[in-house]
């Protein structure tokens, strides 16, 4: 699953990234509603946790505009305020769940991967696929034909990242951003390690290679030579 952090405290959007993440989930931040509300249109995200007390835009203001633009995202809300006025009035406005600060990480993570599993219907799909490879965004179970691989969280993380994103070239700065968070330093090597792992479960042994690298940009996922 891929979910976007809408949250104005950097450190709590920080260890909400960094729990889903943990987790095996892709997870990109927003700063402000006006930011959140721009992602959240663009139909990439599986989940929004949306925290209701943002710097111009408000959370239920950025929730409304979501609704009234037919945008069925699912939403947990987040919020210091106690009050069950304010707990009806975002559901009311189309929020999935609720939950109120402080709250335990593994709580947060629970409800994001309950939001998934009960929003799945018609025309939305836990599954991605590319030629004979399928990842399950929900179980993260990943099958290439017959066969069950076995995924570190950081492994799948990459892989979710690279489907999205199939037929597209991926450089290694992306993917530090987008996978690990980590600001671009060119003398890591952290991709290639990983991408290799990777590679080494979902292409060895089958005759035709999907995770292809592009000598001096980066990578990409697709089924042709």
């Amino acid at each position: 699953m891929r979910i976007l952090v809408v949250e104005d405290e950097t450190k709590t959007a920080s260890f909400i990234r960094r729990a889903l993440q943990a987790e095996g989930f892709t997870a990109d931040t927003a700063r402000t509603g006006e930011e959140g509300l721009e992602r959240a249109l663009e139909g990439t995200y599986d989940a929004v946790v949306l925290d209701i007390m943002l710097p111009g835009r408000d959370g239920l203001t950025v929730l409304r505009d979501l609704r009234r633009r037919q945008c069925a995202v699912p939403v947990l809300l987040l919020s210091a305020r106690r009050q069950v006025d304010e707990r009806i009035e975002g559901l009311d406005a189309g929020a999935d769940d609720y939950l109120p600060k402080p709250f335990v990480l593994g709580e947060l993570v629970a409800r994001v991967r309950a939001l998934g599993r009960r929003t799945v219907g018609p025309g939305r799909s836990t599954l991605l696929h590319l030629a004979d490879l399928t990842l399950d965004t929900i179980s993260r179970r990943v099958t290439r034909g017959e066969r069950v691989m076995e995924m570190a969280a950081r492994e799948y993380q990459l892989l979710e990242f690279l489907l999205r994103s199939q037929g597209r070239v991926c450089s290694r700065m992306q993917i530090l951003e987008k996978v690990w968070d980590y600001d671009f330093d060119p003398g890591s090597n952290i991709v290639d390690v990983y991408v290799r792992r990777l590679r080494e479960k979902i292409d060895e042994g089958f005759p035709v290679s999907l995770l292809h690298t592009v000598r001096g940009v980066g990578y990409v996922m697709k089924a042709e030579p």
